[in-house]
């Protein structure tokens, strides 16, 4: 096993175990439903949150931003792409309410996903 191999064995043992940091939700990418994969979904506090002035001056929309982390293998291989549209429920089980993102950045590295992503919330 070379070096590439074992980091990407320690991520899922690790950061992606659902016992210790990961989180088992379903994601939607592309078309494709990848249901009860590890994940790390990092969200930025409520009130860290940049709020959103409509034309009329409404105050009630705020700019969400997150962090997604998760293994390449668990995407069959898709590396999600800026500027798509990726949605993650927030329960274990492939279904239940999805939030909606769009993502910002992507990229891979050693096997690991890491995407930053951005949502319009009430």
């Amino acid at each position: 096993m070379g070096f590439k191999e074992m980091v990407e064995s320690a991520n899922k043992a690790v950061f992606l175990n659902a016992d210790k940091f990961a989180e088992i939700r379903t994601v939607r990418y592309n078309d494709e439903t990848y249901v009860d994969i590890p994940i790390i979904l990092a969200k930025l506090k409520e009130n860290d949150r940049t709020v959103i002035v409509g034309q009329d001056g409404d105050q009630g929309l705020f700019r969400v931003s997150a962090v997604l982390r998760c293994a390449k293998s668990d995407l069959r291989g898709k590396e999600p792409e800026k500027g798509q549209r990726i949605s993650i429920n927030h329960r274990e089980g492939g279904d239940g309410y999805f939030s909606n993102y769009t993502i910002i950045t992507s990229v891979c590295d050693m096997g690991m996903i890491r995407l930053e992503l951005e949502a319009i919330d009430e």
